[in-house]
């Protein structure tokens, strides 16, 4: 059987979620709450995309929230309660408003709008989860505990900003983003030559480390 064939078995391998990187400024997001919770997601967003379109709804507003509008050009805050319509022309959904019976029906309607929801602490409801990251530059790493403990995620967040100088790391990508656009030869051989020179990089650390 060959190598890049699935085994069958995936019952007992652990964290299964497919970690991807979403152009959420290409993207029209709904968030249902506008507390403590929506105030971490939406700076969330802020850090990682400010250019998001987005669209809050909720009853009462943190004026933390209200705040944000000036770093946020295409946020829309939308002081009522939540209804169905809300959820037209959007792509993505992000229910932070802590009350289990309204999350499950934002995200029975998202369903059958095929839009894909992440419900705050409450994995059994998500399609995704919204992992700790990491960001040094162009450089960006994204946590998955598989929704199990956030804490632990966060922990190895700080870890990973401790540990990771991001004027070396973007010095480093800026490099070999030159070198790749020199390149010549088909995409084997350019592989080969990348995968020797970021060898070399990792001996190199290794040296340092000692």
């Amino acid at each position: 059987m060959s190598s890049h064939q699935p085994t069958g078995n995936t019952e007992n391998e652990g964290n299964q979620l497919f970690p991807v990187f979403l152009k959420l400024d290409q993207l029209h997001v709904l968030l249902v709450g506008g507390g403590v919770i929506g105030l971490e997601k939406i700076t969330a967003i802020l850090n990682n995309s400010p250019a998001t379109k987005i669209t809050l709804v909720a009853r009462q507003v943190l004026p933390e929230i209200t705040e944000l509008k000036n770093k946020l050009k295409k946020l829309t805050i939308l002081e009522k309660e939540f209804e169905v319509s809300d959820l037209d022309n959007k792509d993505l959904v992000i229910a932070a408003t802590g009350n289990r019976l309204v999350s499950e029906l934002i995200r029975k309607e998202a369903s059958v709008r095929k839009i894909l929801i992440n419900v705050a602490d409450t994995p059994d409801l998500c399609d995704f989860y919204l992992g700790s990251i990491v960001k040094k530059g162009d450089l960006k790493i994204a946590i998955s505990t598989n929704g199990k403990s956030p804490t632990l995620a966060k922990r190895l967040k700080e870890i990973f900003n401790e540990e990771l100088q991001g004027d070396d790391i973007q010095s480093t990508l800026d490099s070999l983003n030159e070198f790749r656009n020199h390149l010549k030869g088909d995409f084997a051989k350019k592989l080969k030559q990348l995968n020797d020179i970021t060898s070399a990089l990792n001996d190199k650390n290794k040296e340092e480390g000692k």
